[in-house]
Formats: structure tokens, sequence, C-alpha cells
């Protein structure tokens, strides 16, 4: 299969969780035999921050703005499939584009899909009108649950799908190195993830001034009083999260409002840290008993006082830790999700297929 990818970044994890998606998805979508071409827009902030700049397994490259885009039209016009992803600059005409275009099958893939339907709500249309979602062939949903038939029954797609994040298992693995932190979170700043932080971290580390923690990630305001045992990092690129997972006690799964609302909505840092075997404390969402047994695979908690209980309990990480990486290995790699793609993929050409059939078919 030919694959073309419109997404928002390939190149660089600044900043941005897609990155770290599409390499580990497409990684293993190269792996089964297909050819993959990803298009990115080359704005400045990703391009001060290339942390993959050319990956062995397809083939990446960039374009200024829509005019430019355009020097990609025999490939995507002669591609088995076109992917496009969520928030992808000036989304909505590069989704047109890639619909008026292709010959082959056109499918959305929504690494946001709760902002993505907040923003459909309320008018914002940034980078997906509703008019435009009939068009895909298949709507990939980093969401499953009751939002696929949402995205169905009210916005007309004709196939929404789940495909969740996922991990690259060959590159992340537990590592034998010493503990530095009591509890660790790895997140781009949001304001709407900020009191949960606040409420799951900050506040147990004011409280146990003995534990060590970590908040990793860029663009945190500068008014943000951290605890002296609190430890800033601003960027930890993918190639050392294991060593990061490695070197935490537990680490903090933190989820954005719209995504709570929707449930069903895992973050790629849950099943990378998991494949890592470093336990996970977790806020609360329908649907996260569907990926990981409470306390069995991962830790649920929803106060300070619950978060110091499991610090301050002795070795109790140790087994939550194994149990969540051997279901994460079992059934959330990439290769799962490449497999999920394909499959989906397959399914949709088998429909347009038949439509043309029967199109063109005389009557009896």
């Amino acid at each position: 299969m030919k694959l073309v990818v419109l997404g928002l970044s390939l190149s660089s994890s600044w900043g941005n969780g897609h990155a770290t998606t599409f390499r580990a998805l497409l990684k293993s979508f190269a792996a089964r035999g297909h050819e993959i071409l990803f298009l990115e827009r080359d704005v400045p902030w990703y391009a001060n921050n290339r942390d993959l700049p050319n990956p062995g397994w397809c083939e990446l490259a960039f374009y200024s703005d829509l005019e430019d885009l355009k020097r990609f039209t025999a490939a995507v016009a002669g591609a088995d499939a076109v992917l496009v992803g969520s928030y992808v600059p000036e989304g909505v005409a590069v989704g047109r584009w890639a619909q008026e275009t292709a010959r082959g099958v056109v499918a959305f893939y929504d690494i946001d899909t709760p902002v993505t339907l907040a923003k459909l709500e309320r008018g914002d249309y940034e980078y997906l009108a509703p008019e435009v979602i009939p068009g895909f062939d298949v709507y990939f949903s980093f969401t499953g649950g009751p939002t696929l038939d949402r995205l169905m029954e009210r916005y007309g797609s004709p196939a929404a799908r789940a495909l969740y994040c996922s991990v690259d298992a060959e590159a992340y693995a537990p590592l034998p190195v010493p503990k530095r932190w009591d509890l660790s979170y790895l997140g781009t700043y949001s304001i709407d993830r900020q009191p949960t932080l606040d409420r799951l971290l900050l506040e147990p580390a004011r409280r146990a001034p003995e534990l060590r923690f970590v908040v990793a990630g860029p663009q945190y305001p500068d008014d943000i009083v951290w605890p002296a045992n609190v430890e800033r990092l601003h960027h930890v690129p993918p190639a050392d999260h294991p060593a990061f997972y490695a070197a935490s006690r537990f680490t903090l799964n933190v989820t954005r409002e719209d995504m709570i609302r929707a449930g069903y909505s895992p973050s790629v840092r849950l099943f990378e840290a998991a494949a890592c075997a470093t336990p996970i404390v977790s806020d609360i969402w329908d649907g996260i008993d569907t990926l990981l047994e409470p306390g069995r695979e991962i830790i649920l908690a929803s106060s300070a006082d619950e978060v110091l209980d499991v610090l301050r309990r002795p070795a109790a990480e140790g087994e939550i830790g194994e149990q969540a990486r051997r279901r994460i290995l079992a059934a959330h790699t990439a290769a799962h999700r490449a497999e999920t793609l394909e499959t989906e993929l397959v399914a949709a050409m088998e429909r347009g297929s038949a439509v043309a059939t029967s199109v063109l078919s005389p009557p009896p």
C-alpha cells in the first residue's frame, strides 16, 4: 500500500504528542511492507527543534503553504490511501484538497477527538469543519466508546473507528537506572490540565518535602510557584523517555478536560510509561478500566491524600508496573495499531469498490 500522511509533525516532538504517536504507528505500518510519504508543514517552532529529521522507515517532506503543497499532487493522487491528521495548519483546506485530489481512500486521524468536537460545537473550525467530515472514508479517532456513534450519527462520518495511541515496544522498555524521583509528570503545559497537576503532584510535594518530584515539558508559565522538591525539565526528547520513566518510582497521568468528559481517551504517555513498567497514578475517566485494571495495573487517584498514601506505601510499585507492561504488550503496541490501520483502510477500499461496482453495473 502507498500511504500519504498529512500530519502536524513527524520531525519534532517539541510541544506536541503527535510526533511520537505518528512515529510509533507509521514505523510499524512500514514494517508490514507499506510505503509511506509524510508531508509536514514547515514551521519555525518545529524546524528549530527537530529530533527526527530523517526517519529511515518513511519519506519525510516539508511544504511551506497550501500552494507549495500542490507539488505533491501526483503523490496524493496516486496513493492507495491518504491520511489527514488533526491540528494540521489550515486543516480544512488541506482536507478538502486531499478529498478532491486523491483517487484512493481518504481518512482523517483525530489525535484530539474530544477537543475537536468541543471546537466544532462552538463553531471553531481551526482544522476541521462539519461539512468536510462526510468526505473522509474513515474517521480514525483517539477516542472510542459513544463518541464513535456521535461522529457517524451527528456528523455523517461513513465509518468512525477507534485508533488509540500506542507505544513502540522496541523503544520503550524497563531500564536499570537509579530512582531519582518518587513521582514524575511528563507533558506540555495545558491550562485545563494544570489544576489536576496542582492537586495530584504539586500539593503532595508541598505536603511531603522529604519526597522528590519532577515536571518535564515546555511552555509552563513563569508565574507558577514550584515547590523546592519539584525539579523542572523543560524538554525530554523521546529517546530519553524510557530513562525518565525508569528513574521514577511512579509517574502521573493527567487528562485534558474535554477528554475526561468524552472518556475513552487514553494519552500516549499512559502506554509509554506502562511499557517501561513504571507504575502509573492517573486521574479518573470513563473507559480507563477497559485499558488497565485499577488497583492491579494502574492506580486511580482524585486527591493529594490518595497520592501520598500511594507514595508512602512500602514497595507497592513493582508488581503494578509489571502487570501494566504485560497488558500493554499484549494489546496496545504500535504493531497492534498498525494492523488495525491496515485492516480499516482495506475495508474502506472494499466499500468504495462495492459502491463503484453498484453504480457501474447495468440494471437487471
